[in-house]
């Protein structure tokens, strides 16, 4: 599954808009599964500006690869704002991006960790160790989930290759 032309859109101004101003890219992944990465790398160009990711589907593995310390996982659970941010740290430091970005939440049709489907949070983090977290409410099937976390995360990592760093909404619950 290939975003979109809106979301394909999305992939070509930040692959432009990093590559003007020379910042690169790393995203670590749970619920998109990587849709996000091939997202980005479907664009002409996007191995001037996009570093890697990490696919951490399992809640463990956001641990051993993807960074999130253990104490997190357990106290806030893989679906939560301190989770997607370690992610998004995790794979910047890994990576070694600019930015990272990290989608985790839930697609459905089954809750998870009481979460409904729809649930997402997008993790992000910027040279110079500024990282934060935004809940989104998605709607539809789990397609319609997942295709919209990326279009989400791109137009996050647009603002943020432009230098535009969003309010915080990262308290963990």
């Amino acid at each position: 599954m290939i975003l979109d032309q809106e979301g394909l859109g999305l992939a070509r101004a930040v692959v432009l808009a990093a590559s003007a101003v020379g910042r690169t890219l790393a995203t670590a992944e749970s619920l998109t599964g990587g849709l996000l990465g091939a997202t980005v790398t479907s664009v002409p160009g996007a191995s001037l500006i996009y570093r890697g990711g990490l696919i951490t589907y399992a809640t463990d593995v956001k641990h051993t690869l993807g960074g999130v310390p253990a104490e997190v996982i357990e106290q806030d659970g893989a679906v939560a704002a301190t989770t997607a941010r370690a992610l998004a740290e995790g794979a910047a430091k890994r990576c070694g991006a600019d930015v990272g970005l990290a989608l985790t939440g839930v697609a459905g049709p089954a809750t998870q960790e009481g979460q409904p489907p729809g649930t997402v949070w997008l993790g992000w983090s910027v040279t110079g160790g500024e990282s934060g977290a935004q809940r989104l409410h998605l709607v539809g099937g789990r397609p319609e989930i997942r295709a919209a976390a990326v279009r989400e995360a791109l137009e996050l990592a647009l603002a943020l290759v432009q230098g535009d760093v969003p309010q915080q909404d990262g308290a963990p619950e």
